[in-house]
């Protein structure tokens, strides 16, 4: 039973709020920039969930992304505005899931703001393209599995463990709430 007692496993459960969960949002998504965007609604020809590359996440948890408003996701959105987000930043870390709504404009100085050169691949007609629809998401809850000293700590408390028998585990998780 004592050896029990010594191989207990680090605490490793932390829900964040406010501005800790956008903290958390900040790092995760500036490390995978990239997500699976789910629809609630699939429109014919879609399967509700696509990669897109996260343009931006404000002071207040919201990620804004760039889309076609010839596109399934605009669509999509239109018919249902509730969404779900998941990232992966590293092959052992940084996952993230966030739920929420999604708003649609054309707003002409956001389009300006999120806007990068090599978007034309997708929007020839470069930031002033009609097509560009802005798309914020508002997320209202979500879950993240980090690491609590960063990957490099985490990777050698991971190879340590496992040369010596024990739980040496650098992870934490928990529930975020905006």
């Amino acid at each position: 039973m004592d050896s029990i007692n010594r191989n207990q496993p680090e605490q490793n459960h932390q829900d964040l709020r406010g501005e800790e969960a956008v903290a958390e949002i900040r790092e995760i998504v500036g490390r995978a920039q990239t997500c699976f965007f789910r629809t609630s609604r699939p429109v014919a020809g879609s399967r509700g969930v696509r990669p897109m590359n996260v343009r931006q996440v404000d002071d207040r948890g919201r990620l804004w992304f760039l889309g076609a408003s010839d596109s399934h996701v605009v669509a999509e959105i239109g018919a249902d505005a509730d969404v779900e987000l998941s990232f992966q930043g590293s092959p052992n870390s940084d996952f993230l899931h966030l739920t929420g709504r999604a708003a649609l404009s054309r707003d002409p100085a956001k389009i300006k703001e999120l806007w990068e050169p090599i978007l034309r691949t997708w929007f020839t007609e470069g930031e002033d393209d009609p097509r560009i629809v802005v798309i914020e998401v508002a997320p209202s809850e979500g879950y993240y599995w980090d690491t609590k000293h960063g990957g490099l700590v985490a990777g050698i408390k991971m190879l340590a463990g496992a040369a010596l028998g024990k739980t040496l585990d650098d992870s934490i998780e928990g529930r975020l709430r905006v």
